[in-house]
């Protein structure tokens, strides 16, 4: 399956489909996996997660502000894989205007595998602050 994906991420790094093609393709592996994985997968009885979403709910001089952003998690795996194929000097690059803006990652680091057990992580919490006139959650779905 792994082998499948990287193939996908070529294809989509060397412009021959688009990033909505790829995407369709990596949610017809996905679809086609759980059947083959079996009992005690490591997807757990919730499936896979496929979202993060941030729900900001506040009130600021009486006018409310709504947000609901919901990023397919799709999108942040292929961000990782896709990052491997930017030259080491970009990379050197971008970590130096990342720290000079107060952001301290650096991008040489990010592995797929970080990736997802920061998403099993996040299956297990939401994130919730509550004030007066404020609220937000941030969790995956």
């Amino acid at each position: 399956m792994d082998e499948q994906r990287k193939d996908i991420l070529r294809m989509l790094a060397e412009g021959k489909i688009t990033a909505d093609e790829a995407d369709q393709l990596i949610a017809a592996l996905e679809r086609d996996q759980p059947a083959s994985a079996g009992p005690g997968s490591a997807a757990g009885p919730k499936g896979r997660l496929k979202y993060l979403r941030v729900v900001v709910d506040a009130t600021e001089d009486g006018t409310p502000t709504k947000v609901n952003i919901r990023v397919p998690l799709q999108l942040l795996r292929a961000g990782v894989r896709l990052a491997a194929l930017i030259p080491p000097q970009a990379l050197g690059e971008a970590n130096a205007q990342l720290s000079k803006s107060g952001v301290p990652i650096d991008l040489t680091q990010l592995k797929p595998e970080q990736l997802e057990e920061l998403i099993e992580a996040l299956d297990e919490m939401t994130i919730e602050v509550d004030q007066p006139d404020t609220k937000v959650r941030v969790f995956c779905e």
